[in-house]
């Protein structure tokens, strides 16, 4: 490995079911139901959450009121992570694989669709601050068009090329996106069990269930 780009969400923390609470009440103002595990894994994974809101509105929403949704879903996503103390924690292993790629010298950095709230919300209750300079990570500050923007970010703060780069990731758009970038390593964390989807890729070099698995 010469350099690392960590997604966060269903990466290093499994949060899935608390990201369906939270679009599940904006979703359910919006449309009248609750949104679906596969609409998470296909629309919402990996996806700013400006994005999401268009798919929730058939594209209707203004640019403050799709602000104005993001911000109050994270809200909701906050609560309920602090609701449920007991998976609230870093995935195994992540704190021994960031150990040891300190102590090897190998660049990392996280990449996440995440808005800056949540981003200040895991550095302070994960102590991630500790591993990372929290202004080397790469959020979604309305900057960029895409994911395929935020590895390039990721991979200029790192000062590897991207071709260079091992991407751990668990969604398929962050999977497509890094592909897009020219990442030839991608590590799957099968959170979100898309391994069907992507087994046939060339760049997929393994596919884990936690960050003991991850091989140096």
């Amino acid at each position: 490995m010469q350099g690392v780009i960590f997604d966060f969400n269903g990466t290093l923390f499994f949060d899935n079911d608390k990201h369906v609470k939270a679009w599940s009440r904006i979703s359910k103002d919006l449309r009248g139901r609750p949104i679906t595990e596969d609409e998470l894994h296909t629309h919402m994974n990996g996806k700013p959450n400006i994005e999401i809101v268009k798919y929730l509105t058939d594209g209707k929403a203004t640019p403050e009121e799709a602000e104005r949704l993001s911000t109050l879903k994270e809200k909701y996503y906050r609560e309920a992570c602090v609701e449920d103390q007991a998976t609230f924690h870093l995935v195994e292993g992540a704190e021994k694989l960031f150990d040891d790629l300190k102590a090897q010298g190998v660049p990392f950095t996280i990449a996440s669709a995440s808005i800056k709230d949540n981003i200040d919300f895991f550095v302070e209750n994960f102590h991630l601050d500790k591993w990372i300079e929290p202004e080397n990570i790469v959020y979604d500050d309305g900057s960029y068009k895409d994911k395929v923007a935020m590895f390039q970010k990721a991979s200029k703060i790192l000062n590897v090329p991207l071709d260079k780069m091992t991407v751990i990731e668990d969604s398929l758009a962050g999977v497509n996106n890094s592909i897009k970038a020219g990442v030839q390593d991608i590590r799957l964390m099968d959170s979100g069990h898309i391994y069907n989807e992507v087994k046939d890729y060339p760049q997929i070099k393994q596919v884990v269930m936690n960050m003991n698995e991850i091989e140096r």
